[in-house]
């Protein structure tokens, strides 16, 4: 099987690259003819995305040639900016609620103009490469946005009806708002066979299993700016939202040797979580002064019940763990940026608390079939993390072409967990960057960037927990300490002209104090550091345009990305991949805007492969059995509104998984496969996104 997986990525390879390569040829003879940009942005304004019918910010965002959106979140803190999209020059105060959520809130007519941008020519520290600064007009009124999505699937899942959003904006030269209600909607299932064979693999039981998903998550969300007649500027933000997630899985199991039962699965969260954000700046002294406060808090309970119902005689069995966990995020930073020695400086310091809390409790059906409480040691704990870091940052511009960017910084934590161990540590760790951005020929943009980076630990490694559904434990580890990197990133950025654009990147990155899974010493197995690690990748945005070519309104878009990794197995201490991460993945979409008309079709396919989840004790993997697909036909004018209809799943992909269990130890000899194929249908969905 993985044999074949490979097979069909080298082919996808292969296929991606002829096609690139083909047209690139003669694109390029296009770029000589581009204006001299070595000091200019690409400037987008509302008019050159008329043919999508956009209603936000954020869908002629996506529709900038070439420009991939970082949709990776804020990370650790708000000192490393990750994201690369800015409001009118300036980063969004908000981490859940950030940038991705308030373009989406910014009608069209709420934008003057879209700008590409190198980051390491503005004064924010963390920024490189390509940026996309969107800048919203000064005076507009009150306008409003409405999305409904209605989505039926012909196999297994119920259709899904309360999928919908409403939006309000405004604004004037002195303040500007937004406001969103939205109820996002998910329902999904499969169905299919699964076969459990032993060591030498004879098959000793076969299941015939269902499964469908379906959360709901409610919200409001709303920004604020106010620009004060002496330059001061405040932001606020803020999110509402809950989470309600249930998933039922049924598995009529029938061993080889032995009695028939029905085994049923159900989880269910009910979380709800808020995040509140400001900043506020204005001069001071001799540059610019930046106050920075966000505050996110998370309240998950949720429950886990597996019960196994045996045919023959009637009796039960199964387990049922329960946790609520709390989690909250207070983080404070202030700015300092003023000019010196030709460049941009930018003095910062920040602070963060953030805290875990769980209560949990397992339950296990005895000879009765009743529900008794039985020792979960570990599982429930508290850990706090108390955090600062002080850096300072310096951008000036080298030459004509070329852009420098640096940042030097100490972060000091504390981690302490309580409960059943107690125990508390620190860290001084230095962290830093130097970027180079370089604009070498017309249209051609090239970004280096070396990093030292701390990473972010996950307070649920901490804390012992069971997964009921596949007889997993993880137990305490109190000892885990933050994973450090060093990262060279680079990118080059080419214009294609009226052709589109190409961007190239390419990463590598040695971890130290890399998180895997690892043995206990006492027993058991729990994420865990190991010594090192590496990652390398490389990764391709193309977007190319067929108007030059004389075929008006077709337009293809490509984002491929392929991750190679290797870490030593702390069991077998052979060198394998990284555990559960991305390794190849690909989105490509073909569409028509048809001339003199309001319709448009085409096709969207989607493919990612992960590297197999690697655990003391087995390995698991899920794989899709071919690309995701769908098939669309839109009308940007049904009354003022925009309607797309659209069938996927046309080559019936499967949701694959494929587990191996060993005794004890991946050294030992196996003790059970599982090995899963199951189906889903086709998915029909209509969506309809307008105006007022």
């Amino acid at each position: 099987m993985s044999e074949l997986l490979a097979d069909r990525s080298i082919h996808a390879t292969r296929f991606l690259s002829t096609v690139v390569l083909a047209t690139l040829a003669h694109c390029f003879s296009a770029v000589a003819q581009v204006e001299d940009e070595l000091l200019q942005p690409r400037v987008y304004i509302p008019a050159d995305f008329a043919r999508f019918a956009p209603r936000t910010a954020l869908d002629m965002a996506r529709q900038v040639p070439g420009f991939p959106i970082d949709e990776r979140g804020q990370g650790r803190g708000f000192g490393q900016a990750n994201t690369n999209i800015l409001i009118n020059g300036r980063r969004v105060s908000g981490k859940s609620n950030g940038p991705i959520n308030t373009l989406r809130r910014i009608p069209v007519d709420g934008v003057s103009r879209l700008e590409v941008v190198d980051g390491a020519s503005l004064d924010i520290g963390g920024l490189s490469g390509q940026v996309l600064n969107v800048i919203t007009v000064a005076d507009r009124g009150i306008s409003g946005r409405f999305s409904y999505s209605m989505q039926s699937r012909t196999d297994h899942v119920p259709t899904r009806w309360r999928d919908g959003a409403l939006s309000f904006a405004g604004g004037n030269r002195a303040s500007e708002w937004t406001l969103n209600l939205r109820n996002e909607q998910s329902k999904s299932g499969d169905a299919g066979p699964e076969f459990v064979t032993d060591g030498p693999s004879t098959v000793v039981e076969t299941r015939d299993e269902r499964r469908v998903e379906s959360f709901d998550i409610p919200g409001v969300a709303g920004s604020y700016t106010y620009l004060g007649q002496g330059g001061q500027v405040l932001n606020a933000s803020g999110e509402v939202n809950a989470f309600i997630l249930e998933f039922q899985e049924r598995s009529e199991r029938n061993p080889i040797d032995g009695d028939s039962g029905i085994r049923r699965l159900r989880e269910t969260e009910d979380e709800f979580n808020f995040e509140v954000g400001f900043d506020y700046e204005q001069d001071a002294l001799s540059g610019r002064l930046k106050l920075i406060g966000i505050h996110r808090y998370e309240d998950s309970p949720t429950v886990a019940d597996v019960r196994l119902d045996v045919v023959s005689d009637g009796s039960i069995a199964g387990s049922r763990f329960e946790r609520r966990a709390e989690e909250a995020e207070t983080l404070l930073r202030s700015e300092f940026t003023h000019r010196a020695f030709d460049g941009d400086w930018q003095w910062a310091l920040e602070g963060a608390f953030n805290f875990l809390d769980i209560e949990a409790a397992l339950e296990v059906r005895d000879n009765d079939g009743q529900l008794r409480t039985v020792p979960a040691p570990g599982a429930s704990s508290r850990v706090e993390e108390d955090r600062f870091e002080l850096t300072v940052s310096y951008g000036r511009a080298l030459t004509q072409k070329i852009q420098l960017q640096s940042s030097l910084g100490l972060e000091y934590s504390r981690i302490q967990q309580m409960g059943d161990t107690d125990l508390e540590r620190d860290f001084v760790r230095p962290k830093g960057f130097v970027s180079i951005n370089w604009r070498p020929l017309r249209g051609t943009t090239a970004a280096l960037q070396i990093e030292r980076r701390v990473g972010q630990l996950n307070f649920f490694d901490f804390i012992a927990a069971v997964n009921v559904n596949v007889d997993r434990v993880n137990v305490s580890n109190a000892n885990l300490v933050p994973p450090q990197s060093w990262i060279a990133n680079l990118q080059l950025q080419q214009s294609l002209g009226p052709y589109g654009s190409l961007t190239l990147g390419a990463f590598y990155e040695d971890i130290t104090d890399s998180i895997d899974r690892i043995p206990i010493e006492g027993g058991g197995q729990a994420p865990g550091n190991v010594e090192s690690a590496e990652r390398l990748g490389l990764s391709t945005t193309l977007t190319l345009l067929s108007d030059p070519l004389g075929w008006k309104g077709t337009r293809f878009d490509l984002d491929a990305a392929f991750v190679d990794s290797q870490v030593e197995d702390p069991v077998t201490g052979e060198m394998r991949q990284l555990s559960d991460i991305d390794r190849f993945d690909y989105e490509a979409t073909l569409r028509q805007d048809f001339a003199n008309s309001s319709w448009a079709a085409g096709i969207e396919l989607f493919f990612e492969e992960n590297t197999p989840l690697t655990r003391v004790d087995e390995i698991s993997v899920f794989r899709p059995s071919s690309a995701f697909t769908r098939v669309f036909v839109e009308n940007k004018d049904v009354f003022g509104a925009t309607v797309r209809g659209s069938v996927a799943n046309l080559n019936n992909r499967g949701n694959d998984f494929f587990r191996t269990v060993f005794n004890d130890r991946l050294t030992n000899d196996i003790a059970f496969r599982e090995d899963r194929f199951r189906e889903f249908g086709l998915l029909l969905r209509i969506e309809v996104e307008g105006s007022f």
